[in-house]
C-alpha cells in the first residue's frame, strides 16, 4: 500500500512543537513510527518562510537551518505558502472604564498552506499516485477535500491529530483515525548535526 504524508507545518508547530525542546524534528522517523505497516513513497511538507521579528531577530536563521536539514531527506517535499503582515484594529481584553476599547496591531498570518495540502492531495488522489493518504493535522478547512478524496477519487485518507486530544476538530473525518502522542516526538528528532552538499548544519542552540 503506498502511502503519501501530507503535514501541514503550520498547524503542526502550533500544536506539537511550541515550547518545547522538540522543533529539530526528523519527520520521516516520525512517520515511519505513526504508520510502521505502510510505505511511504513521500512527504509532502507545508510551510511559509517567516521573517525576523525585533524580538528575535534569528528567527528566520533556525527555519532555514531546519528546512536545510530536512531538505537532505528525499522523502520529504518542501511546498511553501507565504506570510502576511498588515495592521489590523483588535477589541482590547480589559478595556478601561473610560477612553479606547480598541488598539491597533500588527498582525501576522500564514497563507496558502492549506490551500496548497488540498491541491496536492486531491492531485495525487485523481492521479492514483497513493493507495493512502495520510493528513497530518486538525485544520477543518481540510474536511471537504479529504471527503472528496475518499469518496470521489476513492482513496483511503488517514487523519492524524498533532493538537492536544480534547482541541482535536471533529468535522475532519478520514478513512482512519491517529493521535499524536508527544513522548514520540523526543524519540524522532534530527542528529544534532546534518550535512547537506553546502556543509554541516546545526541544530540551533535554543532548539
Amino acid at each position: 500500500m503506498a502511502t503519501i504524508v501530507y503535514i501541514d507545518g503550520f498547524n503542526f508547530y502550533y500544536g506539537a512543537v511550541k515550547g518545547t525542546p522538540h522543533k529539530w524534528l526528523d519527520y520521516s522517523a516520525l512517520c515511519k513510527r505513526l504508520l510502521p505497516s505502510d510505505q511511504i513513497i513521500k512527504i509532502r511538507y507545508f510551510t511559509a518562510k517567516i521573517s525576523a521579528r525585533p524580538n528575535d531577530p534569528q528567527q528566520p536563521a533556525r527555519q532555514n537551518a531546519y528546512l536545510r536539514a530536512l531538505s537532505t531527506d528525499p522523502l520529504i517535499q518542501i511546498h511553501y505558502g507565504h506570510y502576511v503582515t498588515r495592521p489590523t484594529r483588535m477589541p482590547l481584553a480589559n478595556p478601561p472604564a473610560t477612553g479606547g476599547r480598541t488598539v491597533e496591531v500588527l498582525k501576522t498570518e500564514e497563507k496558502g498552506s492549506d490551500v496548497n495540502l488540498a491541491t496536492y492531495l486531491l492531485l495525487d488522489a485523481f492521479k492514483k499516485q497513493c493507495d493512502t493518504a495520510v493528513v497530518i493535522s486538525n485544520d477543518s478547512d481540510l474536511a471537504e477535500p479529504v471527503r472528496v478524496a475518499q469518496d470521489e477519487a476513492g482513496i483511503k485518507v488517514g487523519i492524524i491529530n498533532p493538537h492536544k486530544a480534547k482541541y482535536r476538530s471533529r468535522r475532519l473525518k478520514g478513512t482512519f483515525f491517529k493521535q499524536l502522542r508527544h513522548n514520540v516526538l523526543a524519540q524522532t528528532q534530527l542528529p544534532a548535526v546534518v550535512q547537506d552538499s553546502h556543509g554541516p548544519i546545526h541544530k540551533p542552540p535554543s532548539w
